[in-house]
């Protein structure tokens, strides 16, 4: 399947409209984290109040998200997605209006933390939308979850970019105002559009359906491991860009990473068939250590920006060859919040490789965070290399949710 038939197909699942609510309902979620530090830190004149609004919005997101998406799965996409955007958009405007009143900082933290936990996990739940739409057709399903990919990567780019530019020509707090704006409109839309997912109601006996398997546990540790490079990545160039006396090119080569991911996820769905997803997954990780050890060795900015791109060609196809494996391992009726979970799982090991790679910068040089990227890249490689096989990752059947609804998992084999 080439690039144009994956977005046919794609588009075909759902039609080109709520593909465009799903990328603006993203953008809030990646404008917020940037916004609150840049708002908070200037209305305080403190760096650290800016900082830990930021890291509190950050961690009762990972902690929330879980939780959400397990409502979302009970109750019905449309109900918690409503929900969820009004209340994270009154959030954002609670905490632009409290931190320009200059109310008390512990009001402003709660507000952040309310922003975090209410985020309605547009991008989780419309993977899982997506897989029940396809509805058992394998080309379908890759080419959702390739086209997702690419929405993702352009929202995470897009959206610090816009906030940057909004706070450079009016104000801190536009960035935020227009992130409130986006998650109660096309939150909304992406919510109420037909294909939402319904819910599946409370199974009677919640035993037969856990969550947490071994294949599954194995596909969190390879996504927290993927976080970390995230993280050690961003503090490497933001440290190497500034020695090297070029600290202005550090958006734009983190946003190159985004970018190679991007195109490198869209082209996924191409892959052929026999090339099975735990196979992809130790392929994608070798690649993703490959790419890595390059990075260390840096000295220029146009050297740093090869091997910073060259990395982001192994990050989405690998995410979504999780994706896929997770639709595999986990009921149906619960992949909403499996979902989640791993957002919640990249999200907290970001923040981990954030502070291990700033520690390290600062004892050993600008090039050293390259080296946890390094370690977590192999540590990945080992984990797929002694894991990921088709027998590990053969589809699992689970107990009914319901004797009026005898099947409700999804029929779908592997994605190709």
């Amino acid at each position: 399947m080439g690039v144009v038939s994956t977005f046919r197909t794609a588009v075909g699942l759902t039609g080109g409209r709520v593909l465009t609510w799903s990328l603006l309902g993203r953008l809030p979620n990646a404008m917020c984290p940037i916004g609150s530090l840049l708002l908070v830190t200037h209305d305080s004149g403190s760096v650290w109040h800016g900082s830990a609004a930021t890291g509190l919005l950050a961690l009762a997101q990972a902690v929330g998200g879980p939780p959400l998406g397990r409502l979302a799965d009970r109750h019905g996409q449309r109900r918690v997605g409503l929900a969820a955007a009004l209340v994270n958009a009154l959030a954002i405007l609670a905490l632009v209006g409290a931190s320009q009143a200059g109310l008390p900082f512990w009001v402003q933290l709660a507000c952040a933390a309310t922003i975090g936990a209410s985020v309605p996990l547009v991008g989780p739940l419309s993977r899982s939308r997506w897989v029940h739409l396809a509805a058992g057709d394998t080309a379908a399903t890759s080419a959702a979850l390739s086209v997702d990919g690419l929405v993702d990567e352009i929202s995470f780019t897009t959206g610090p970019a816009v906030v940057g530019l909004l706070a450079t020509a009016l104000d801190p707090a536009a960035g935020l105002l227009l992130a409130a704006a986006l998650v109660g409109s096309c939150g909304t839309l992406f919510a109420l559009h037909p294909t939402a997912a319904p819910g599946r109601g409370r199974p009677r006996h919640r035993a037969a359906e856990p969550l947490v398997n071994t294949p599954y546990a194995l596909l969190l540790a390879a996504t927290a491991l993927l976080g970390v490079c995230f993280g050690s990545v961003q503090v490497g160039v933001t440290a190497t860009t500034a020695a090297l006396g070029h600290a202005g090119a550090a958006g734009l080569i983190y946003g190159l990473l985004g970018g190679a991911s991007a195109l490198a996820g869209l082209v996924t769905a191409a892959l052929p068939a026999r090339l099975g997803l735990p196979l992809r997954l130790r392929a994608g990780t070798a690649l993703l250590l490959t790419a890595s050890l390059p990075l260390p060795a840096v000295g220029s900015v146009s050297t740093l920006t090869l091997a910073v791109g060259g990395l982001g060609l192994a990050v989405a196809p690998q995410l979504i060859t999780i994706f896929g494996l997770t639709e595999r391992t986990v009921p149906a009726g619960r992949l909403g919040e499996a979902m989640a979970a791993l957002v919640s799982a990249i999200t907290l090991a970001q923040a981990l490789g954030t502070l291990t790679a700033g520690w390290v910068a600062d004892h050993y040089g600008p090039t050293a965070p390259f080296r946890v990227t390094a370690a977590a890249a192999a540590a990945a490689l080992l984990l797929a290399a002694a894991t990921a096989t088709e027998q590990r990752y053969c589809r699992r059947e689970f107990t009914p949710l319901t004797k009026a609804q005898p099947r409700e998992r999804h029929s779908s084999a592997s994605m190709p």
